[in-house]
């Protein structure tokens, strides 16, 4: 029986790990058992450096971005001496199990643990490239999108009013997820996504084409796995002749306030990944189907390829003629 269990955040920061973090906490708490958090991800699980986490300790941070625990990427943790001295402090500490927030790397890491030492993890997705298997959503995902949306709203006005191209980079460097989805709510002209082949020349004839109908201004949405927004401005500026502008969101995208429904989904996933902890299961990652809670084996999450849905990629094209 599990008399207290870790915590710990890595990776990229997500809004919302916080809240998970709270939903951890407290449905460990409520079944008798301690938490103890990891400062810096798995540097601070090798380093031993340690946290209590009473119900006090994360009452008032469900508002917050980033994460309590701090966040870092460990290369240490990834050879075999680095992991031996994880599971030392682990053991040091009397810690039973471990929940690790973050993305596919972490999760790889809480794999690994599992798997060498038979130690019981729990993971929890936390990234805003929504990229995972195994969960429609991952925590972080929303508020990034709503971040990059209020900015290419307000990036429209300038547009219109000055009739010009306006260019907008997004994070996204394996896959377009966030592109695609501030591309569609913003009524963007235009996506580029690394996962889809793209004709530059192609997005000039559709932008020429939509100012003969009349359209004098237009946004268009890339990842930045697909293309520089500076590279895609200077071609369409040369062929289109249109104006152009470009900006480049950056790390704005991974700050702020989560959203109602990144808060909700992270308690729902951090008591979810407890619960599921302290009743003796191990190696999951824990996540959302349909609205359902669900679980999924970390070797069956990691094998796979969350893909963008190609529907998405062509409603855009329609939306914007």
């Amino acid at each position: 029986m599990m008399k207290r269990i870790g915590v710990l955040t890595s990776g990229g920061d997500a809004p919302g790990m916080n809240a998970a973090i709270r939903g951890v906490v407290r449905a460990a708490l409520g079944r008798g058992v301690e938490v103890v958090g990891f400062l810096h991800g798995y540097v601070g699980l090798i380093q031993g450096e340690t946290v209590p986490l009473t119900s006090q300790d994360v009452g008032g941070i469900i508002t917050l971005g980033g994460t309590k625990l701090r966040t870092a990427r460990s290369a240490e943790f990834m050879t075999p001496e680095g992991r031996q001295r994880a599971r030392a402090v682990l053991e040091s500490q009397r810690v039973d199990g471990l929940v690790v927030i973050g993305g596919d790397g972490s999760l790889a890491g809480a794999r690994v643990l599992h798997q060498e030492f038979d130690f019981p993890v729990m993971g929890i997705p936390g990234s805003i490239d929504n990229d995972i298997p195994g969960t429609d959503f991952s925590i972080g995902f929303d508020t990034a999108v709503m971040t990059a949306l209020g900015a290419i709203d307000r990036v429209r006005d300038t547009a219109y009013s000055h009739e010009r191209v306006f260019v907008i980079e997004v994070m996204g460097r394996r896959n377009g997820f966030i592109a695609l989805e501030v591309g569609l709510a913003g009524g963007a002209e235009g996506v580029l996504i690394p996962e889809v082949p793209y004709s530059l020349l192609d997005l000039c004839e559709g932008i020429v084409a939509m100012s003969e109908k009349g359209k004098r201004s237009c946004i268009i949405v890339v990842a930045e796995g697909a293309a520089r927004a500076l590279d895609v401005k200077d071609f369409i500026q040369k062929n289109t002749g249109f104006e152009a502008r470009y900006l480049v969101l950056g790390h704005m995208q991974r700050g702020g306030s989560p959203t109602a429904f990144d808060r909700v989904l992270a308690l729902r996933l951090g008591a979810h990944a407890a619960n599921r902890l302290l009743s003796g299961f191990r190696g999951e990652m824990v996540g959302v189907d349909g609205g359902h809670l669900v679980s999924h084996p970390l070797s069956f999450v990691l094998s796979q390829r969350r893909m963008v849905d190609p529907e998405k990629l062509l409603l855009v094209e329609v939306m914007a003629h």
